[in-house]
């Protein structure tokens, strides 16, 4: 949920993309086609999603699940990153952003491997549950209402193999997780958050300060 790695000089940040990034031209296009809506900030930052290939890549993923998908770029990303029997299940409840990322998907050509449950996440996530997906996926990506992350995660935990990765977004939240004074209920369940992964031996665990704070945890 935020367009750019927000804690490095200005400076730093562009040669980092210029001399790392890898996008391609339908990334760029969705990019630039949401910078235009009022709720762009929701976007990841273009070397986040660069990240997240890297991870599917590197573990060899087929299976994976992406929790908020607003308008698909984080979807598109992972989708772009599996082979051709690789699919990803995307939950989101608001129909116009994903009405966006469908017709992205479709013109990158990635439309197939994409599963997209319209509906409360965690409603989807207890049904996959239900329907035997326990250990079923790869790699799961959390990016939604911060309130639910602990929950999410749990059930993450329990869809995601030994091996997967679990990777959390805005777990730095614009530094205000590191503000005593701050006690927004956001702020306080991101900081709740971080402080019981810490404390977690389920998981191998690792902040990062891409985008808005990435943390990526191991399931042991």
């Amino acid at each position: 949920m935020t367009v750019q790695s927000i804690f490095m000089p200005e400076a730093i940040y562009r040669y980092m993309l210029d001399t790392s990034l890898r996008e391609t031209a339908i990334q760029a296009k969705l990019r630039a086609e949401t910078a235009k809506l009022t709720e762009a900030h929701y976007q990841i930052a273009p070397e986040e999603g660069q990240l997240l290939a890297f991870l599917v890549e590197m573990i060899g993923a087929r299976r994976t699940l992406d929790i908020g998908t607003f308008t698909g770029y984080s979807a598109l990303t992972v989708a772009q990153a599996l082979p051709d029997e690789g699919r990803v299940v995307s939950l989101d409840i608001n129909e116009q952003w994903t009405a966006k990322a469908r017709a992205i998907w479709s013109e990158a050509g990635v439309a197939e491997k994409i599963e997209l449950h319209i509906g409360p996440a965690l409603d989807s996530l207890d049904k996959l549950l239900t329907d035997g997906g326990g250990e079923s996926f790869d790699f799961a990506f959390i990016d939604a209402d911060k309130e639910s992350y602990d929950a999410y995660y749990e059930r993450c935990l329990t869809l995601v193999r030994r091996g997967g990765l679990i990777v959390v977004d805005n777990t730095l939240w614009r530094g205000r997780v590191a503000d005593p004074g701050d006690r927004k209920d956001k702020t306080e369940a991101i900081r709740a958050f971080n402080a019981a992964r810490l404390r977690d031996e389920r998981v191998g665990l690792c902040m990062l300060p891409i985008g808005d704070g990435v943390t990526l945890l191991r399931r042991r």
